[in-house]
């Protein structure tokens, strides 16, 4: 009842209404906004045919509001009605929304019958929990992925940036996550996904037990700049109802990249100046608005965030790889070479850095995966020389350990899709390995 109270005193009491001035690009120019409409405000035009379509208002232009479509524009004419609405969007995101898909706006796409409505209203757009009272990373989250739970453990509430080429494993990667991990629940955001793909990996990839437990929110690679940037937010928002139910949420969000490409279409379209590979400045400030919301909450809830980035080019490097590194607290490397020669899923552990490991590891734990990592590190040193037959085995003992163990660690990292491998028995498997090693040396 408090929350319909609270929905009806922001009804407004007086409607106001401008007329479409200007369309130039994505961009539509609508007079009668001073004082009727603020920065991300929604405006409603009328088109020809009686339809509506939703807008959201991304600057001001002398006088006017700047306003960006959530839909094509065919059949807009000069001087058409456009309704003010000075309210931030929102949404009714509950548990019963698991096992659905929706789409950028919230809404359901699956053909399954409406979509529960929760109590509480939450803004697509909110701000994080404030850093001195959200909680501390929890214990560890088992991800069931050999490679990640060994070398790059993940702690619930922990941010993770999943970098790859296109091609490389992503897709597969997440749906192993979604389906092996023992979060309480997932959330799963494909922005600007290729429509083909969709249902693809919901049945094949996914399947019935992983989406059982998930949340899906996609918005393909044809909708408009707003609508997938605001599917990001949309996902977030349903992850951050979850957290507030006191569950541990895995959002799984692919990709980050493409987030920022929404955006990028935007501030261009309003006028903002490209920087750095045309990116303009407000997608460097709506990068951690988006990621800092993940993590925990100030209860018993969390959110752990695994976000992948497409690297143009394999160039870990680029402008939107090198922001996301510096916001999350680690990084999993999806390598190409490491794919070609057909090992899945194609994570280099090398390069792949958690964070929160070293803290949630105990004394044994951390010096048995230093232990592994040490003869990896020094076999892809030495990588070069032993392919082209010129070390000779018996030259240095610590090489020869490192030689003898790689098709072991190898064979260990490598998955099959439908696997599982919990927690206890990575660190099993990897003691059996060394242990085995070295009554070999004696």
């Amino acid at each position: 009842m408090r929350a319909l109270l609270k929905d009806i005193e922001a009804l407004p009491m007086l409607t106001r209404f401008g007329r479409v001035a200007r369309i130039e690009g994505l961009a539509v120019e609508v007079t009668g906004a001073v004082g009727a409409v603020s920065l991300g405000g929604q405006v409603r035009l009328t088109l020809g045919s009686g339809k509506k379509i939703s807008c959201e208002v991304v600057g001001f232009r002398d006088g006017r509001a700047l306003v960006m479509p959530l839909g094509p524009l065919d059949g807009i004419s000069l001087g058409a009605r456009a309704d003010f609405e000075n309210s931030p969007a929102s949404i009714y995101p509950c548990k019963a929304w698991l096992g659905r898909v929706l789409n950028g706006f919230g809404e359901v796409m699956d053909g399954l019958g409406p979509l529960p409505q929760g109590r509480v209203a939450y803004p697509v757009k909110a701000a994080p929990p404030r850093a001195t009272s959200r909680a501390r990373v929890g214990a560890k989250l088992d991800l069931g992925i050999r490679a990640l739970n060994a070398f790059t453990t993940c702690c619930k509430g922990q941010r993770m940036g999943i970098f790859s080429g296109s091609g490389v494993g992503k897709s597969t990667l997440l749906a192993m996550l979604a389906r092996n991990s023992n979060a309480d629940a997932i959330v799963i955001g494909l922005i600007g996904e290729r429509g083909r793909e969709v249902k693809e990996f919901i049945e094949d990839d996914l399947g019935p037990e992983g989406l059982a437990r998930s949340v899906i929110v996609a918005a393909t690679s044809d909708e408009a700049p707003l609508v997938r940037r605001q599917a990001a937010y949309v996902a977030m928002t349903v992850a951050e109802q979850l957290r507030d139910q006191g569950l541990h949420v895995l959002l799984l969000m692919d990709s980050v990249t493409r987030f920022a490409m929404a955006q990028r279409e935007i501030g261009l379209s309003a006028g903002e100046p490209p920087t750095s590979k045309g990116y303009t400045p407000t997608v460097f400030a709506e990068l951690p608005r988006l990621l800092e919301r993940a993590g925990p909450g100030e209860s018993r809830g969390s959110i752990t965030g695994l976000f992948t980035v497409l690297v143009e080019g394999d160039d870990h490097n680029e402008p939107i790889s090198d922001a996301v590194r510096g916001i999350l607290d680690g990084h999993i490397v999806l390598d190409r070479s490491i794919a070609e020669r057909g090992r899945f899923p194609p994570i280099n552990v090398l390069k792949s850095v958690s964070r929160a490991m070293p803290a949630c590891n105990n004394d044994s734990e951390q010096n048995l995966v230093l232990a592994c990592r040490a003869p990896l590190m020094l076999y892809e040193d030495m990588a070069e020389l032993i392919r082209l037959g010129a070390y000779k085995i018996g030259t240095n003992p610590e090489v020869d350990h490192a030689v003898a163990l790689h098709p072991k660690l190898e064979a260990f990292l490598a998955q099959k899709k439908d696997e599982r491998a919990g927690l206890s028995e990575c660190y099993a498997a990897l003691a059996d390995i060394l242990n085995g090693a070295e009554k070999g040396r004696a």
